[in-house]
């Protein structure tokens, strides 16, 4: 049984040779071969009458693809490569790889980004519907507010919505990290102060005591994480529990973190379509460190 690829999506900018070299070590770490892409995009269909477009270059004329072997060359660790280049426009084709690899990654923003955006259209939609998890690499140097109390060492952080929890997103985190031989550090907050409306003449709640909801926080973090410690023993884990915006501690958490692991929304029956979610959107345009977003295993249906 052959091992799926992890695949790097480069289009020559400076963004996904940074992604490239994530990949190359995400492939290395799995024993998994890489399988690095171009996907070359062309206006065929605003080409006027009589007017002929070339294909795509083959791989071994792809000036692309000649940039990334000549990036690898003084490499002496590298995964069995493969070079691909292929047709359409990436936001749609990069998605649809997700189907034949372990892991896509690229870059935060490629060659046909907006300069004000912090995340591309092809990132944000391999993100929102590949069937793969999706490792966005962003560009080095971005600031992030507020503070997560952190212990020294490699560190993978994982969201947790402990009223919702996603076992796949779990799983890959403690994956990870046993890849990394790094520890877990998992988030989980709670909204606060908490939100209630009241027709007029109509009781108000009774005021909720904040420690009671940590306190019940964090014993349902604990038990959802108790399988996974079962599972991985040599994995040190460490939880944050704390009031307020998940993306924003988040974001804060991935500061010297490896990987900050998401989950991506289950389909909805009133929303068929894919999401991200607004937490996993913020923490991709906004966390100083690569994001992993994993999709959900369960039927979507």
């Amino acid at each position: 049984m052959s091992t799926l690829p992890v695949i790097a999506a480069v289009d020559g900018s400076d963004d996904s040779l940074r992604a490239l070299d994530w990949a190359v070590d995400a492939a290395l770490g799995r024993g998994a071969p890489l399988r690095v892409v171009h996907v070359w995009q062309y206006a065929a269909a605003w080409t006027p009458p009589g007017v002929l477009v070339a294909g795509p270059p083959e791989p071994d004329e792809d000036e692309v693809l000649d940039q990334v072997r000549t990036h690898l060359e003084g490499r002496a660790d590298r995964p069995v490569m493969e070079y691909v280049g292929m047709q359409g426009a990436p936001g749609a084709v990069l998605p649809e790889l997700g189907s034949g690899a372990q892991l896509l990654v690229l870059g935060s923003r490629g060659r046909g980004g907006f300069a004000s955006l912090l995340l591309g259209s092809n990132g944000m939609a391999a993100a929102r519907d590949a069937d793969c998890p999706v490792v966005v690499v962003p560009r080095p140097g971005r600031e992030v507010h507020g503070e997560v109390p952190a212990g020294p060492g490699p560190r993978v952080v994982v969201g947790l919505q402990v009223d919702s929890p996603d076992e796949t997103t779990l799983s890959f985190a403690f994956a990870e990290a046993a890849l990394r031989s790094a520890r877990v550090q998992v988030v989980a907050a709670y909204p606060w102060p908490p939100q209630a409306w009241a027709s007029p003449g109509e009781l108000v709640p009774p005021v909720i005591d904040q420690d009671a909801v940590e306190d019940e926080t964090r014993t349902l973090t604990e038990a959802l994480l108790a399988p996974h410690r079962e599972r991985h023993p040599d994995i040190d884990t460490e939880s944050y529990v704390a009031p307020g915006d998940a993306a924003g501690h988040l974001v804060a958490a991935s500061k010297d973190a490896d990987l900050v692991v998401v989950g991506r929304h289950r389909r909805r029956l009133l929303s068929p379509a894919r999401l991200l979610g607004s937490v996993t959107q913020a923490v991709l345009l906004h966390a100083a460190s690569p994001v992993a977003v994993v999709p959900p295993t369960a039927p979507e249906e």
